[in-house]
C-alpha cells in the first residue's frame, strides 16, 4: 500500500509542479461578442540560420494563407475590413475591399504569394467584423508554407483582439 501512496504522491506533485493544470484546462470558451478588431500576425519571410559576410542572417519566403472561420453555427458574421501591413506598420492594401458576408460555419480565405516579399517578417492583417448580435467570435489563422528546395516550412499563427 506504501508504494501506490508514493506512486501517487509523487504524481500529483508532478502535476502541480510542472503546469499539467494548463494542458487539462486547454482552450477556454469565449464569450460572446458582436464585432471585434483582431490583430494576426503574418511572416511573408522568415529569418534563420548564421549572420553571413553582409552581417545579415539567411531568409526565406513564405507563402500565407489567411483563414476567417465563422464558428457560429446559427448566425452569419460580416468581414468588414482586411488591411494588410508592413514590418514598420505601413498600409500596404486593403485584402477585403467590401464588406462579406460569411454563413454560419463560413470560411474567407485570403491570400499572400510566395513572391510578395513586401511585409517582411512582421507583417500583420488587421481585421474587422461584426454581426447583427453578439455570435462567437470567428477562429481567424495564417498558414505559411515554403515547399520549394526539397524542404518544407509550414507553421500557423492566430489572430488576438485588439481596442481600435
Amino acid at each position: 500500500m506504501k508504494k501506490h501512496q508514493k506512486s501517487w504522491r509523487a504524481l500529483l506533485c508532478a502535476l502541480f509542479f510542472c503546469g499539467a493544470s494548463s494542458a487539462v484546462v486547454g482552450q477556454e470558451l469565449r464569450p460572446l461578442v458582436k464585432a471585434q478588431t483582431l490583430y494576426l500576425p503574418i511572416y511573408s519571410h522568415m529569418l534563420y540560420g548564421n549572420l553571413g559576410k553582409s552581417g545579415k542572417p539567411s531568409f526565406v519566403l513564405l507563402s500565407t494563407l489567411v483563414s476567417i472561420r465563422n464558428t457560429d453555427t446559427r448566425r452569419p458574421l460580416r468581414v468588414v475590413s482586411a488591411r494588410y501591413f508592413d514590418t514598420h506598420g505601413t498600409l500596404l492594401g486593403e485584402r477585403v475591399p467590401t464588406p462579406v458576408v460569411l454563413p454560419p460555419l463560413g470560411t474567407l480565405e485570403l491570400f499572400v504569394e510566395l513572391n510578395d516579399a513586401s511585409g517582411g517578417s512582421g507583417a500583420n492583417f488587421i481585421v474587422k467584423w461584426d454581426a447583427e448580435q453578439a455570435i462567437n467570435p470567428p477562429l481567424v489563422e495564417s498558414l505559411h508554407v515554403n515547399m520549394d528546395g526539397g524542404k518544407a516550412v509550414i507553421f500557423m499563427t492566430q489572430s488576438v483582439p485588439i481596442s481600435d
